[in-house]
């Protein structure tokens, strides 16, 4: 069992391809645990959700065999997310705020190999995070996007580094910042340097830190190497989920491998891009497709990032 902490969302998405009718069921956790789901791996989602989109929420993970644990919510989460260009860029605003996961119950996450913290706007505290290391002996996994957001008074959503990150990410055995997330945490331009970020969040004291960097590709650094995994090119539809369904790709081969970096990290990118081929959750994913390019990736040894300061 893999646990994915976080409250799901139901967004709208408009990229230059696809403008959708209504809402459209995301978050962190969710398209993890979806993910994980269609890769085979028994999922769990811990997050709180509204009466609004309850009933198809619980229909949609249903469906798949995801576990649940819902907590009540006067509304359902949710983002619009307009997206003005090919490589991931977007405004964002926000449309509902659920309850924060508060507190958390140890029994949601005991029996798991792995717990997967991805929150969308704060719904998990760092005191959270904390009690969740102090219980849990497993792997546990950070994508610190929700940690570093907040809301304005007109719903527009901007990113500070708040007291006592660093103190956090270190319970963590892996975490994972895209390079706007990594340069609010370090203060590096990761299109100039990430490996100077990956190496100062790694300091803090996770054992593993991934940065991604879009259609660059990724970097997973574990204090000894410095891993370079090539992106999977594909025609991109929706750029919204690349990151999550990364952390479920990752934690999938990371369990599986004993650890082997180098096949997580191509796992993980080639996860990411089946789901970027379609907008929304309904994405088509197997085990064997993405095996399938995964073999293409681990085939470029000699593979570097087309970065300013490589190494």
């Amino acid at each position: 069992m893999i646990t994915a902490i976080g409250n799901p969302v139901f967004d709208y998405i408009e990229t230059r391809k696809v403008k959708p009718e209504g809402r459209v069921m995301s978050g962190c956790s969710t398209n993890a645990a979806l993910a994980l789901a269609k890769l085979g791996a028994p999922a769990r989602l811990v997050g709180a959700v509204g009466e609004d989109f309850r009933a198809q929420f619980e229909r949609q993970l249903s469906a798949l065999d995801v576990q649940m644990v819902l907590l009540p919510s006067s509304e359902t989460g949710g983002f619009s997310l307009i997206y003005y260009d090919d490589f991931g860029n977007r405004t964002l605003d926000l449309l509902g705020r659920a309850a924060d996961i508060d507190p958390i119950d140890p029994s949601w996450y005991q029996d798991s190999e792995a717990v997967l913290i991805g929150p969308i706007l704060g719904e998990v505290s760092l005191d959270a995070i904390a009690k969740i290391r102090r219980t849990f002996s497993g792997l546990l996994f950070c994508d610190p996007q929700g940690l570093l957001r907040g809301a304005d008074r007109n719903g527009r959503i901007y990113h500070e580094r708040v007291d006592g990150i660093e103190q956090s990410l270190a319970l963590f055995d892996i975490v994972k910042p895209n390079e706007l997330e990594a340069q609010i945490l370090t203060g590096i331009d990761c299109r100039k340097d990430p490996f100077a970020a990956a190496e100062m969040i790694h300091s803090w004291g996770p054992k593993v830190v991934v940065v991604t960097l879009a259609e660059l590709g990724s970097l997973v650094f574990d204090g000894d190497q410095f891993i370079q995994i090539p992106p999977y090119d594909i025609d991109l539809v929706d750029a919204t989920g690349a990151g999550d369904t990364y952390m479920a790709g990752f934690t999938f081969e990371y369990l599986r491998t004993d650890g082997d970096l180098r096949r997580a990290g191509c796992f993980a990118s080639c996860t990411s891009s089946v789901m970027i081929e379609f907008s929304g959750p309904d994405f088509s994913m197997t085990e064997t497709a993405v095996r399938r390019r995964q073999e293409t990736l681990l085939a470029q040894e000699a593979f570097q990032l087309k970065v300013e300061a490589n190494r």
